[in-house]
């Protein structure tokens, strides 16, 4: 408190908007709002930007996963009145559970943890050709990120092998691993799905189809099982398994829409071997690219500053402003919340039965189930020869009654992610629950990884590996059939929230996704229910805020 206090007061002291938390979402509506002439103060009581979507050194991972793990001390529910207002106290809810975290190797990671940009929303790439891309060209914000191809993709089938996803015609070519009838039958496939798009009248899928389950379309296509799972999990990147009874059944109309948006990722940028890539620094990089571009429209920006209270009307609930911890109250016509954060109901004999109702609202859970998140630190590459490459396990390929596709990512350190000769890792799965959730995380593991035999991985054969970024040391003998060695981990389950939208609104949380079209859809529509009257960043002419592809930079 008494670092707050030393806190120069914020002049002014009412704004159009204020935002609690520097998330994607916050960071996005922040500059958004300030693009169209808003004045903003966007405040995060963290010391670092990103929130939920930061990339952290393993030490503060940890010390966030921790901190949003358990309820924060929460003060008496109090109903106070000055000037006419109600103060009502902002408290943290534990949004992560079940954390565990493991160092295997303390001796090799604890002079590097602060070299390590460690995404805590991972596994998370761009599409080359997705809206989020757009977004980050027409904001502008792409002036302050650069990014690196992910180089290939594969499918997991549970027994160690890795097979190519078929995603392109040379691709199909290449693959040794398909015959002669399964290639003219895919390639059949695809062409079909060309001439559908381009409106040729006889390669038109008829309505019926169109409107039927995906996998049964692929199914009359005459597709052979191995492919099927392929452009389902690693091409439309379907979460729930599609035989049988389903929780999330693709349509056919849905599933061309994101075979689609794959083809036209790949090739779209000169450097980019795929169809995906990723930020160099890691994904925190984004919240902080559209900070920066808020910054410049005006928007005020403090760390370290935590909101202690809500300020409402005391006859209506309508909410007026924020009490920091530093005791400044701060006025403002609209809030956004990080979120981690929700409002202490004061007793149910206090506030009148409109304030108790207004309040109530703001207090309602969103939860939409749960994502199993895994981060593994390795020696070595899953594939000796690829740095940056993506692994699924559609549902059912590590045990019988999987019905979620897991999906790893591995970042080598020419993103900047870790220190040379190491590899991150990063695992994912929807879940129903914490131990369905952690079942999936370890089963993954399993099959992936190994521990360290004799407790130094630096003697280990795995760690000892040539590595993809040019490591100077030996090499196995059988580098292809050893798998890499944990050197550090960290396991644990995100609750999923869409946010809230009202006199208060709340940001979503990260979702299980692999790209960001929903969380930004969602913040787009939460931007336009704020300003329905605003154009979410608006064109301009100015060369800054180039749109072309030119716009991005994409190293090789």
């Amino acid at each position: 408190m008494d670092d707050l206090l030393r806190y120069p007061a914020i002049d002014p002291t009412n704004f159009d908007l204020i935002v609690i938390g520097t998330g994607l979402p916050e960071s996005v509506i922040a500059a958004a709002a300030s693009s169209a002439g808003k004045t903003v103060l966007h405040l995060d009581p963290n010391p670092f930007y990103g929130s939920h979507f930061s990339s952290l050194s393993l030490t503060d991972l940890a010390d966030l996963l921790q901190s949003h793990s358990s309820p924060s001390p929460s003060p008496s529910p109090a109903y106070n009145v000055h000037d006419d207002l109600v103060v009502l106290d902002l408290v943290s809810r534990p949004l992560y559970s079940s954390v565990e975290i493991s160092n295997f190797s303390p001796e090799v990671l604890e002079q590097h943890s602060r070299k390590f940009n460690v995404d805590v929303a991972g596994p998370r790439v761009f599409f080359c050709a997705d809206k989020s891309i757009d977004l980050v060209l027409k904001s502008g914000a792409s002036q302050y990120l650069e990014f690196k191809s992910i180089d290939a993709s594969f499918v997991g089938d549970g027994k160690g092998a890795f097979l190519s996803v078929p995603d392109t015609r040379s691709a199909i070519f290449k693959d040794t691993s398909l015959g002669l009838t399964e290639k003219n039958r895919l390639m059949r496939f695809f062409k079909r799905v060309q001439g559908h798009l381009a409106g040729e009248e006889d390669a038109r899928i008829p309505e019926e189809d169109l409107e039927s389950p995906f996998v049964d379309f692929l199914e009359k296509m005459g597709l052979p099982p191995r492919i099927k799972s392929s452009i389902l999990y690693a091409i439309a990147m379907v979460n729930y398994d599609q035989e049988g009874v389903c929780k999330d059944v693709l349509e056919t109309k849905d599933g061309i829409d994101r075979l689609a948006l794959y083809n036209a990722s790949v090739g779209r940028f000169q450097n980019a071997l795929g169809a995906m890539i990723y930020p160099i620094y890691g994904q925190g990089e984004l919240p902080q690219a559209f900070c920066r571009r808020a910054a410049v429209k005006g928007c005020l920006y403090v760390l370290r500053m935590s909101v202690a209270a809500l300020l409402a009307e005391k006859d209506s609930g309508c909410y007026k402003g924020v009490r920091l911890a530093s005791g400044q109250d701060i006025t403002s016509n609209k809030l956004v919340m990080d979120p981690s954060f929700t409002v202490l109901l004061p007793p149910s004999s206090s506030p009148s039965h409109s304030v108790q109702e207004s309040l109530r609202l703001l207090t309602l859970g969103d939860d939409r189930g749960k994502v199993a998140r895994g981060i593994c630190v390795t020696g070595s590459s899953l594939k000796p020869d690829i740095s940056n490459l993506l692994l699924v396990y559609p549902p059912r390929s590590l045990f019988p009654e999987q019905v979620m596709a897991i999906r790893v990512l591995q970042i080598g350190s020419s993103l900047a992610v870790c220190p040379s000769g190491l590899f991150v890792l990063y695992i994912s799965a929807l879940c129903s629950d914490i131990e369905e959730g952690k079942k999936l995380l370890h089963l993954a593991m399993d099959a992936l990884f190994r521990l360290p035999v004799s407790g130094n991985p630096e003697n280990d054969a795995t760690v000892q590996n040539e590595t993809a970024e040019g490591g100077s040391v030996a090499q196995s003998e059988n580098a292809e059939a050893v798998k890499p060695t944990i050197l550090w981990s960290a396991l644990y389950i995100q609750d999923l929230t869409t946010g809230q939208v009202g006199s208060i609104n709340s940001a979503p949380m990260p979702d299980g996704n692999l790209n960001y079209s929903d969380t930004l859809e969602a913040t787009v529509k939460l931007f336009h229910e704020i300003y329905p009257n605003e154009e979410f960043f608006p064109e301009t002419s100015s060369a800054e805020n180039s749109d072309d592809d030119n716009g991005l930079s994409l190293e090789t």
